[in-house]
């Protein structure tokens, strides 16, 4: 059962309904962290996480409708009290993308519906990266998984096993993911590639999600501890968009305060 605003909440959140009825923003939300127990709870300018996630992806046009999928009472009741909708998902889940699918069934979405994962700790995300994923799918029947990466600017990125790299051959597919600094420079080499940042943002049609749902978990995903390698390692491509736009992902109480700084700064530009 998917539990909705009412009508007499806060104008963020007075229209769930953005156009179509295929595209479906659902956002995995679980209370235990083993970096960062309670994270989308945690205050970022004196609203919890996810709530600046809901409201965000609720500004995104190609969007139906928004759902906090999450197994927690304390962030489902968090949801309900500024407005949002939700639906209760079992403890079991190996990843957010099965909890999705747990999710989308739950809403009783159909087969060639649109679900787009939309990450729970990615609280200052621009809503065109939504878009642009999404955007593929529409392209392209013969596509049932997006993703979108960044072009890494901050140096101290390209080491930190926080911030997933990707690489993507020349069709737009991805190659791999890795927690690993990927292309590797062999000393001597006097080559300087680009490299790219997972956003962690997925667009899936509904019945690919429920095949990535039902397959084993693959060995390169249990090494890295990335659910997207599962796709790859069972042979579904992943096709990739790289966006202008970058996502700050909160895994520790330092990415919150970095948060906070951006956050405190965009509200300086604006005023």
């Amino acid at each position: 059962m998917v539990h909705k605003q009412k009508k007499s909440d806060s104008n963020a959140h007075q229209s769930l309904t953005k156009g179509g009825n295929d595209v479906v923003g659902l956002i995995p939300a679980r209370y235990e962290s083993s970096r960062f127990p309670g994270k989308p709870l945690a205050l970022l300018g004196g609203k919890p996480i996810i709530q600046h996630v809901v409201e965000r992806a609720c500004r995104t046009a190609c969007l139906s409708k928004v759902v906090v999928a999450t197994d927690s009472e304390e962030i489902a009741m968090a949801v309900q009290g500024f407005g949002g909708s939700w639906v209760m998902t079992g403890s079991h889940h190996r990843c957010g993308t099965d909890r999705l699918s747990e999710a989308a069934n739950l809403l009783k979405l159909g087969d060639d519906d649109i679900v787009v994962n939309i990450q729970g700790d990615q609280p200052l995300f621009n809503p065109e990266i939504v878009a642009l994923i999404v955007s593929l799918l529409h392209a392209d029947p013969g596509i049932v998984m997006t993703t979108a990466v960044f072009k890494v600017v901050r140096e101290q990125e390209i080491g930190d096993p926080n911030h997933v790299k990707s690489i993507i051959d020349r069709r737009g597919n991805a190659l791999y993911f890795s927690r690993s600094t990927i292309p590797y420079v062999r000393n001597g080499s006097d080559s300087k590639p680009d490299y790219f940042k997972h956003l962690g943002f997925y667009g899936y049609r509904k019945h690919f999600l429920d095949t990535f749902a039902s397959l084993p978990e693959g060995e390169w995903e249990r090494c890295e501890k990335l659910e997207q390698l599962r796709a790859l390692e069972h042979g579904y491509p992943i096709k990739v968009v790289i966006s202008e736009h970058d996502s700050i992902e909160i895994d520790t109480q330092q990415e919150l305060e970095r948060a906070g700084e951006i956050l405190m700064a965009d509200h300086c530009l604006r005023s």
